[in-house]
Parts: structure tokens; C-alpha cells; sequence
């Protein structure tokens, strides 16, 4: 049974973060400088534009780099930046392939420990520290993927009832107060004039 998800906060894309690991992996990696909404929808997108209704690591890492990044580009972009996205995400779809085979779920399938898979997570391109913890503390969170001392290795993000990260929202009502957690850490990152 797949979660539900609501990232995208749109219902053909969030279902599709619930069912394909690789696709949940890819939104993480699209999220930065973008809305949350438009970096999670873009594996969707990705896949309709591909003409599937999945994402396959191998395929994408196979992809003619120049195509991937005009698919990427096609209006509406899928980032802000579709020509460094499109290279990162057939990057991390790569590094699925010749590490993993290209099965994402391999990334924790078999991780002992929260530090361990935070590793792998870190090893992962276009993965640094805090988005490797925000996505461990959504494996851990929203997909079941617990394993000893996640909440530990996900640092603040792991925390229950916290509203810090993506990991943290599970409908509106929760995006807001994770929307409204993000506006106050920017105001008090600041300098005081």
C-alpha cells in the first residue's frame, strides 16, 4: 500500500511520489529555489512528457542529455533552472544505476541504522546534509522507512510534531504551518538593521 502523499498538492503527482520511490527522490532533488508544489509535481511531469506513467533510473540516466534538458525546459519548466536540474537528476539517476541498479527502494531497503542511511542518502548528487535529513525524516515519517535511530540522523527534521520540511506535510493545513516555520527562520536569519 503506497502512502498518501501531498507535496505536489496535486493528486495525479502525489500519487505518484507514493508509489515511486525514484520520483519522491527526484522531487527532493528539485526541491530548492522553487515552491515545494513545483518541485514536487515535476517527476509527474517528467513521466508525462516521457510517455509513462512511471520514472526508471535506467532510462533517464540512458537519456540524451540535450533532450532531457529541452524535455525539462518544454513550457512550463519544470525548474527554475531546467538545464542544471536536468544534468543533476540524470546525475543521481546514474549513480541509482551503477550503485543500485537502479532501484531506489535499495537506497534503505536494507540500511540498519538512521546514520547509515543518511550516508547513502549523502552520497547521493545533488544531496548535502540538511535535504539528505529532510528526506530521511520523510522516508521515516510518511513512508515507513524506520530504521533504528532515523529520527537521530534526521536531526531537527526527525523530530515528532514538528512543522520544519516537507517530511512534515501531510495536507494544507500542515503546509502552511510549514510555510509560515520557514517565513520565521528567514526573518530571524536577518541581519538587524
Amino acid at each position: 500500500m503506497s502512502p498518501t502523499i501531498h507535496l505536489a498538492q496535486q493528486t495525479e503527482a502525489d500519487e505518484l511520489l507514493g508509489r515511486s520511490p525514484l520520483a519522491a527522490l527526484i522531487g527532493m532533488l528539485l526541491d530548492q529555489q522553487v515552491p515545494m508544489e513545483w518541485a514536487f509535481s515535476g517527476p509527474y511531469t517528467i513521466a508525462q512528457r516521457l510517455g509513462t506513467d512511471d520514472l526508471d533510473a535506467h532510462e533517464i540516466a540512458a537519456h540524451d542529455p540535450e533532450a532531457f534538458v529541452a524535455l525539462l525546459s518544454e513550457k512550463p519548466a519544470v525548474h527554475r533552472y531546467p538545464g542544471s536540474m536536468a544534468k543533476r537528476i540524470q546525475q543521481l539517476c546514474q549513480y541509482l544505476v551503477d550503485e543500485y541498479d537502479g532501484d531506489a527502494t535499495a537506497l534503505w531497503r536494507d540500511a540498519k541504522t538512521g546514520k547509515e542511511l543518511l550516508a547513502r542518502l549523502n552520497a547521493l548528487p545533488g544531496f548535502g546534509k540538511q535535504k539528505s535529513q529532510i528526506f530521511l525524516a520523510l522516508l521515516g515519517k510518511q513512508f515507513g522507512v524506520t530504521p533504528e535511530g532515523w529520527r537521530e540522523a534526521a536531526g531537527p527534521y526527525g523530530e515528532a510534531g514538528s512543522y520544519r520540511s516537507a517530511a512534515d506535510i501531510t495536507g494544507p493545513e500542515s503546509l502552511a504551518k510549514v510555510r509560515s516555520y520557514k517565513q520565521e527562520m528567514k526573518r530571524a536569519a536577518k541581519p538587524a538593521k
